[in-house]
């Protein structure tokens, strides 16, 4: 279908903008437009919003814990920012998060893993690993359900999500009952025929994804392990049910697809919705292209369903 309305003109406004590359800019200079771009988000009131620091395996991890209104103790999701895992933090997710926890009535922790080039791959594995570990021992003392916890992320999150859930499937632990996959980088190939078809125009271009690959893993052959390109690993049977987002014009829409299909193919319960005539990003963009609210009800209903609750 042709591009959504709103998204045409918001594409449209940023063109018009004249923003420069990412490829153009220091990773500083990055994360601060990328900051820039991000409404505020205080006005989705949820119960209790905290920052804390727990232990990692090189040194403290920021995370935010989000919690609902009411009384617990409540499923506990863990929320992995998209950036490329070069640029993105708890801000800039911050929206997305309210809206998880609010919606599907979870404890939503947002982990501000180490960022790329100055921590490259797999310092943001290592993290996100190390969060969920966390968060599983720790469920009561935050006022969480005791039991499996869930993972979810977008784009370079849901990359780290995929990751996390068959390192904790190896592990024997923690326990992931669920994964939401929103428009998530599964392979470091780039040779679909959506990054063909969408390699430029529509925000996320062939140009970014080659800059994020190269800032967070330098070795072409390193990208190709399964610990940063899921879609290559051997086994994906036994791993989390997931529900999968992607968008019609998007580079990732295919892999993420090819990703869903594997998990299928692997006795994985999975379900996977292509939201025609948006972008990627439309998650996060919610509350400005009304179009991408379904994808938030589906999200919630998604936790809802995972957790029983």
């Amino acid at each position: 279908m042709p591009l959504e309305a709103t998204t045409a003109a918001l594409l449209a406004a940023a063109a018009e903008a004249g923003a420069p590359p990412l490829s153009d800019l220091s990773p500083a200079q990055a994360r601060e437009m990328y900051r820039m771009m991000q409404p505020p988000a205080d006005d989705i009131t949820v119960g209790k919003v905290e920052n804390r620091r727990i232990p990692g395996p090189a040194g403290d991890i920021p995370i935010r814990i989000y919690h609902p209104e009411g009384s617990g103790p409540f499923p506990i999701h863990l929320h992995y920012h998209g950036g490329g895992w070069v640029i993105g933090d708890l801000d800039t997710h911050d929206a997305d998060c309210r809206e998880v926890c609010r919606r599907a009535g979870v404890i939503v922790i947002a982990v501000d893993y180490r960022l790329a080039p100055e921590h490259p791959y797999p310092a943001a594995v290592e993290d996100c690993f190390a969060a969920a570990q966390w968060a599983a021992a720790n469920a009561a003392a935050i006022g969480g359900r005791g039991g499996p916890v869930s993972v979810g992320g977008d784009s370079a999150g849901g990359n780290l999500a995929a990751v996390v859930s068959r390192l904790a499937r190896d592990a024997g632990a923690p326990k992931i009952n669920f994964q939401l996959l929103i428009y998530p980088v599964t392979d470091a190939a780039m040779d679909t025929a959506s990054y063909t078809e969408n390699s430029d125009g529509y925000m996320l271009t062939r140009q970014s994804m080659t800059w994020f690959w190269e800032s967070y893993c330098s070795d072409p052959a390193r990208r190709l392990e399964p610990d940063a390109s899921p879609l290559r690993a051997a086994d994906l049977a036994g791993l989390p049910a997931a529900h999968v987002m992607t968008a019609e014009f998007d580079p990732l829409r295919d892999e993420g697809e090819a990703y869903a299909r594997r998990l299928q193919e692997a006795g994985v319960a999975v379900t996977c919705e292509r939201y025609d005539g948006l972008i990627h990003g439309f998650f996060s963009q919610a509350r400005m292209v009304p179009a991408a609210q379904p994808a938030l009800d589906a999200a919630a209903k998604a936790l809802r369903d995972a957790h029983g609750h």
